[in-house]
């Protein structure tokens, strides 16, 4: 047998650092829960939605057309409508009763949302505030005038706050449609006092509204297969789910008001000037935003009031929903733009004030969105987008209310200029989250919001290298993921029951899938699952499972344990550097042998003692009488023999070219211990800095803690000595603690900075004003 030379490593040099005490898994164990696929946690596979993500082969959806005559009362805030609704039973069950939404019944007295949340007083409070104490004695909600069927037979109703059952004379069989005609009215409520999605502005200065009309209709419930009637209260928070259906809408206007829509105006001819239809027509070829309705136009509107008025129509396809905005102080600006070979009108309606930021930018950004949107989902399917300055951020089918006004002398600051650009791609982008890809958001938030603040995010940084986004990038997470569990809730959570909306149900799960793209699955098998997903799921009502199942399914990545991890738990992701150790190969040739037997002999032997007698010139007694030395005073014990040299030699000879190229390699061993503190498993990121300056980046999957959830050790074998070591570099993994990540250990300085909280509309961010302080200056200067 041929004998095996074993070379014994040295240690250079260590570093460690105390783990921190942590909870373990229920069952005792240090793993076997996180990397678990999700089993139960999602819905079995079916007939309906295969185990791939794709739509089963007996998929189905129900539909709901609508035809809606609208009359706005600008006198008293009133709007009357008559609608007729053809809703098709696609579904294999017979259906005995219907339910429909009244949406803006949330503003009535007695509907629960106006009292189930605490409130507290404070020094500061706003109308919107005292009005939530006080509760409103207005006369709001939806008034149902008459119900009838086809024939005109009257129809059984029973309204439960914002939800409508209307009973069935014959049950509707699969296959079936029926025709409901409603006639109803309601006062229009002040969305500035009261909140809520639709309703008026009144501008004081010249005595005029803005209304954005939203939730307006009595509208059909979704019937789904995985839920039968989502007849969940519409409470404020959690948004709608709706059926596909086509629309025919007219709205009686006073004649100077300019509306815009949801679908395509028919009727442009009879509403428009001569010269704004020719302004109209200018921009179905222009590369550049045309003011069909100019802001002199507008600011002539306001000069009077007209008795008269105007029924504008509009047609939509295939959508969801319908919403649209009426004032005569609107400038309308429009241009054509090409998304994946078809044009498309962006457009935009802003009142004076917002002129200067939504003259320059809206309809730009409009199109910008429609472009980046489209490039990684589907391509953008509709004739129509349009961008409603309305100081607040909402969505619906090709057209969205946004945030964006100057100040009084046409100034702005950096802030709101980027806030206006976020709002408006944030609720353009709704367009295809989830007005397109229509998930349900009265029940998981995050398949709207969270799933859209993604693709925002992305948009976003194609518009600017240097833009600001506020949610997307990891690091900018972790305040939230570090907060008090009593603060925290899983991203799987029902909207209402949020505590953090904002974090929970935009922020982290957008920062959950820009880290699937850049860290976990790459760049190419993320977008070809996320467009696999919005191309099978387009017009069609997914679930969650839907999602994951397809993530996977399109890119043969598992990913059950970051499911698990990021959307169904509130653990943090805190991985720490607990200690690092060096080793060199020993490579038996006695002189390095020697050297490095003597330094370990030196370092044993030393003590402060011995170092302060000899600096202290001490006399030692075999120093004084040398009858005390001997041999061993002599003898030098690390000194290397010829014959230790020639045994060296022959051993050499006899290793394998293998070992010879690992012995000659001067390879340098580096022993990690890693501890997952926070629970949350993510692949582990090292950046190793080299004593010439060079760094290196090693990337290990998460998969490394699949049988320790809670610590690994791994050695890395490298060229270069090693000077330095840090986790996540490019704080891409949301780590929450930074300190431990670095060896040797780094202090990283602290900020704290005191703040004033205001209410600001939806979408608005603060900030200086340069401009204006530039503009002052000057004016200043002139005098």
């Amino acid at each position: 047998m041929k004998k095996k030379h074993l070379w014994l490593p040295l240690l250079f040099c260590s570093y460690a650092n105390l783990l921190m005490a942590q909870d373990r898994n229920p069952n005792g164990s240090n793993h076997g829960t996180r990397f678990e696929q999700l089993g139960t946690m999602i819905q079995d596979p079916n007939m309906y939605r295969s185990a791939s993500g794709v739509p089963g082969p007996k998929y189905w959806q129900q539909r709901a057309d609508y035809e809606i005559s609208a009359t706005l009362d600008d006198e008293k805030q009133k709007l009357t409508g008559s609608e007729t609704i053809t809703y098709y039973n696609n579904s294999p069950d017979p259906l005995t009763y219907l339910w429909l939404q009244l949406d803006e019944n949330e503003h009535n007295a007695k509907s629960d949302n106006q009292s189930f949340d605490g409130s507290k007083m404070s020094d500061k409070m706003s109308m919107r505030a005292v009005n939530g104490i006080l509760g409103n004695d207005k006369d709001l909600g939806v008034k149902i005038v008459k119900l009838t069927d086809a024939a005109g037979n009257t129809m059984h109703y029973t309204i439960n706050q914002t939800m409508m059952r209307v009973d069935l004379a014959k049950t509707l069989m699969p296959g079936e449609q029926i025709r409901l005609k409603i006639d109803w009215w309601y006062n229009i409520s002040d969305r500035m006092s009261e909140g809520g999605r639709g309703g008026y502005e009144y501008f004081a200065e010249d005595k005029n509204y803005l209304y954005t009309m939203a939730q307006w209709y009595p509208r059909m419930a979704v019937y789904s297969d995985f839920q039968g009637w989502q007849n969940k209260q519409f409470t404020g928070r959690g948004e709608f789910a709706l059926t596909f259906g086509n629309f025919h809408v007219q709205m009686t206007v006073p004649a100077d008001h300019v509306v815009g829509a949801t679908g395509q105006c028919q009727n442009y001819k009879d509403v428009l000037s001569g010269a704004q239809f020719q302004r109209w027509q200018q921009a179905q070829n222009s590369k550049e935003p045309v003011e069909v309705v100019n802001l002199d136009e507008a600011k002539k509107s306001l000069q009077g009031k007209a008795t008269a008025t105007k029924t504008w129509v509009f047609d939509a396809q295939n959508v969801r929903d319908f919403a649209w905005v009426s004032s005569r102080r609107l400038v309308w600006d429009a241009m054509a733009t090409n998304v994946e070979g078809k044009k498309v009108m962006a457009m935009s309606y802003y009142g004076p004030e917002a002129y200067p930021l939504y003259r320059r930018y809206s309809t730009k950004v409009v199109a910008h969105t429609l472009r980046s949107y489209s490039a990684h989902t589907i391509p953008y399917p509709y004739p129509v987008a349009i961008s409603v300055e309305a100081a607040n951020g909402m969505e619906y089918p090709m057209i969205c209310f946004n945030y964006g006004r100057a100040e009084k002398d046409g100034t702005y600051s950096e802030a709101t200029k980027n806030g206006m650009i976020g709002v408006i791609t944030h609720e353009v982008g709704h367009n295809f989250f989830p007005m397109i890809v229509n998930s349900d958001e009265r029940q998981w938030t995050w398949m709207d919001e969270g799933l859209n603040t993604f693709c925002q995010f992305m948009a976003e940084q194609e518009w600017d290298f240097n833009f600001p986004s506020s949610r997307g990038p990891a690091h900018k997470i972790v305040d939230y993921m570090k907060m008090p569990k009593d603060l925290l809730e899983p991203i799987m959570t029902n909207s209402e029951n949020i505590v953090q909306f904002g974090p929970n149900a935009y922020a982290k799960p957008a920062t959950a899938l820009n880290i699937l793209r850049e860290t976990v699955m790459g760049r190419e098998l993320f977008d070809f699952a996320f467009k696999e997903y919005a191309r099978r799921w387009a017009f069609k009502h997914p679930t969650p499972a839907d999602f994951f199942r397809t993530m996977e399914d399109a890119s043969a990545v598992d990913l059950d344990w970051f499911w698990r991890g990021w959307f169904f738990g509130i653990e943090p992701v805190d991985i720490a550097i607990d200690s690092v150790k060096w080793y060199r190969l020993n490579s038996g040739e006695p002189t390095e042998v020697s050297s490095l037997d003597k330094a370990a002999y030196d370092r044993k032997a030393d003590h402060i003692a011995r170092d302060r007698n000899r600096a202290a010139g001490v006399k030692f007694a075999v120093e004084q009488d040398t009858a005390l030395q001997d041999f061993y005073s002599k003898w030098d014990r690390f000194a290397v023999s010829s014959d230790d040299k020639a045994k060296y030699n022959q051993l050499y000879a006899g290793l394998s070219p293998e070992e010879k190229r690992l012995y000659e390699s001067k390879k340098n061993f580096y022993e990690i211990s890693f501890s997952n503190v926070g629970g949350l498993v993510m692949p582990i990121i090292i950046e190793w800095t080299y004593r010439d300056g060079t760094k290196e980046t090693d990337r290990i999957s998460a998969y490394i803690w699949r049988k320790d959830e809670y610590h690994v050790t791994k050695v890395f074998a490298k060229d270069k000595e090693v000077v330095g070591i840090k986790l996540d570099p490019q704080r891409e993994t949301a780590d929450i603690d930074e300190g431990n990540n670095n060896w040797p250990r780094v202090s990283l300085p602290s900020r704290f900075e005191l703040f004033r909280q205001q209410e600001r509309p939806r979408g608005a961010t603060a900030g200086p004003n340069p401009m204006q302080q530039q503009t002052q200056a000057k004016t200043t200067a002139g005098q």
